[in-house]
Order: C-alpha cells, then sequence, then structure tokens
C-alpha cells in the first residue's frame, strides 16, 4: 500500500508510541521505515558550522529516508511549549540541501503525534505550523498520549487512513 517513515525526535516514550502505531499501520498492509534523529548526532546547526565542515555526516541518508517516504509520521514530546532542538536541528540542516530544499518537504503529507508529561498540544502545534511552512500537507487529526491517556486506536487508524488516502 504506503510507504511510511516513522520519525522520532526522542527515544524513550515517542519511540515506543511510533512502534505501537506501527504495528496497525503494517496490519493495515503499509511498509514502515523509522528514523530516530537522536542516532545521528548533528553539530548544532550554525552558518559557520556549515561553512567550516560542510553537511554533517548522515545528512544524505537522512535524505535518502525520508524520501522513501510517501507520507511521514512525526513523533515528538513537548519541549518547554515547543518540540526538542533535534528536531529543529535535522530540520536546520535539511533546509539548508541542495538548491531546492523544498522539494523534500512539498506536498509531503505529515502526520503528528506525542507522548507528552503535559498536554501536548503546544508541541503539535509547533510542529505544525513548522512543517505547514516548509509545505508539507500536515494531517488535522494528532495522535495526543500520555501516561494517563492511552493512544486511541480509532485515532491512529483515522490519521493512517488520512496519511494514505491522498
Amino acid at each position: 500500500m504506503a510507504s511510511l517513515v516513522f520519525i522520532h525526535a526522542s527515544d524513550g516514550k515517542n519511540a515506543d508510541l511510533a512502534r505501537e502505531v506501527e504495528v496497525r499501520a503494517v496490519e493495515m498492509g503499509h511498509d514502515v521505515e523509522h528514523v530516530s534523529l537522536n542516532a545521528f548526532d548533528f553539530p548544532v546547526y550554525t552558518i559557520a558550522q556549515e561553512e567550516t565542515t560542510g553537511a554533517p555526516e548522515g545528512l544524505d541518508g537522512l535524505i535518502n529516508t525520508l524520501d522513501r517516504g510517501e507520507a511521514w509520521f512525526v513523533f515528538a514530546p513537548e519541549y518547554n511549549g515547543s518540540f526538542p532542538p533535534v528536531l529543529n536541528n535535522a530540520i536546520a540542516w535539511l533546509s539548508r540541501t541542495g538548491k531546492d530544499f523544498r522539494r523534500l518537504f512539498r506536498d509531503r503529507t505529515v502526520a503528528l503525534g506525542t507522548h507528552s508529561g503535559g498536554g501536548g498540544q503546544h508541541v503539535i502545534m509547533a510542529m505544525r505550523m513548522q512543517f505547514s511552512y516548509l509545505g508539507c500537507v500536515v494531517i488535522g487529526r494528532s495522535l495526543v498520549c500520555n501516561k494517563n491517556k492511552p493512544a486511541n486506536p480509532e485515532t491512529v487508524e483515522a490519521i493512517l487512513n488520512s496519511m494514505t488516502q491522498r
């Protein structure tokens, strides 16, 4: 059916949530590839860093993996009312590659999810704004979980259907 890339901006509860959602995605016939942004350990993006060392090792591999996905599901915890630095840093590096960096993001279907100690709505809003700005088509429904509110199976299925029916 569809090739999906699940991006996690933490290796804890959000990675667990991504693996939980993967089970349903595979049952529905989709292929899922995971990307843990922490595994790349990119240096903090600055113009000086880019001019001195160029693109970090692994960036081309990340681009290739993301490009294989017909749609992405981004899982990130809430950090101070926004998304984690590792996600912002990866986007910064990705946005500096090639003459048309927006090609990677343009019209890409993106779903958003969080397992957050807080309410989780701020990280969803921040990611929605960022990915929309980059040209992605962000699914209206999001997956918000915490230790007292597990993933709703109907929400998971509805999001996966929205991701794959364009």
